[in-house]
């Protein structure tokens, strides 16, 4: 690559970022105005569509072409743009009719990433496995730092122990890492916790941060063959701000057909009763679960789900007008 190419690259990269001064432009590059200007025209003729304004305040901005020029990405967006792209391939999206674009894009993105990006973008495809998709939600998105999703995969492809600092509860532990689960917008880790010797499902967005641990381990037999299921079966009993048990009059088995494996656990009464054990992060969505049920129920805590039920059935029962053929 000539060191005219790099310094157009250079600028390009600058442009990507912001709007700049001429006098900004050449300061950073090293160059003359003339020659600056020349490489603007460059990138006019390579398809990307540089503005100039003149006047004290004016400078130049990339702008919106008629065409799809090349991009330029540094190392984290690069890592970012793939795995986002890999989640989407693997249906992440709930978007019906790109499976093939971005099998495209991805094979695009897999032939040009350096070794050492596409060893942390395939640690992260093959540690994650996807939830089931789930009916509408009121839950809040929890984002997590790409830094460390790249870390636990890192650790998970490699047989490594982690060391996480979790802000609930406050303190630091070192786990097997296993597997990572995205589901509904939300991260999770199946692990093995060295200090209690228990299996579990730890939100991603709680770890404040990971650490590479202190030493490699031979594999465990799993808590489950299907490790989505366990960790929605988490979720369902201690995942949530807000659990409830419900009384359903119907038989498990129906229940259990109905509902998304992580809206709650169902175990058997008798023949025609089950109790339904769920949770969410508010009370407000577990009354939108149990709406959707679509079966007679009771429930049996907590007090304020019982209240909240009561004020949704008084204000459905004044939305509707009385029935004058009764």
């Amino acid at each position: 690559m000539t060191p005219a190419t790099v310094r157009v690259l250079r600028l390009l990269t600058l442009l990507q970022d912001r709007p700049h001064t001429g006098r900004e432009l050449a300061e950073r590059l090293a160059i003359t105005d003339r020659t600056l200007r020349n490489d603007i025209q460059r990138l006019r003729e390579l398809g990307y569509p540089v503005h100039a304004q003149r006047g004290a305040i004016g400078g130049y901005r990339l702008g919106r072409g008629t065409t799809m020029p090349p991009l330029l990405l540094d190392d984290d967006e690069a890592v970012a743009v793939a795995v986002a792209v890999g989640l989407a391939e693997d249906g992440a999206t709930g978007i019906a009719d790109i499976t093939d674009n971005v099998a495209r894009a991805l094979a695009k993105l897999d032939q040009i990433l350096p070794k050492r990006l596409q060893r942390k973008v395939s640690a992260l495809r093959e540690a994650t496995a996807i939830g089931p998709a789930t009916t509408g939600s009121r839950e809040p998105d929890a984002p997590v730092p790409a830094a460390v999703l790249t870390t636990l995969a890192g650790a998970i492809r490699d047989g490594a122990t982690v060391v996480l600092e979790q802000s609930d509860p406050d303190h630091s532990a070192e786990v097997e890492p296993y597997r990572l689960i995205n589901w509904q917008r939300r991260w999770y880790l199946v692990a093995y916790r060295l200090e209690n010797h228990s299996w579990s499902a730890i939100p991603v967005a709680r770890i404040q941060r990971a650490d590479p641990g202190t030493r490699r381990f031979a594999a465990r037999s799993l808590p489950d063959d299907d490790l989505v299921a366990f960790v929605m079966r988490d979720i369902a009993s201690t995942g949530w701000k807000v659990h409830a048990r419900v009384t359903v009059l119907a038989p498990a088995e129906t229940v259990i057909a109905r509902i998304n494996p992580a809206v709650g656990v169902v175990e058997a009464v008798d023949a025609d009763t089950c109790v339904l054990l769920t949770g969410a992060d508010a009370l407000e969505t577990i009354a939108i679960y149990l709406s959707m049920l679509m079966m007679d129920f009771r429930v049996d805590g907590p007090p304020e789900l019982v209240t909240h039920i009561r004020t949704l059935a008084r204000r459905y029962a004044a939305a509707v007008a009385p029935d004058d053929s009764e």
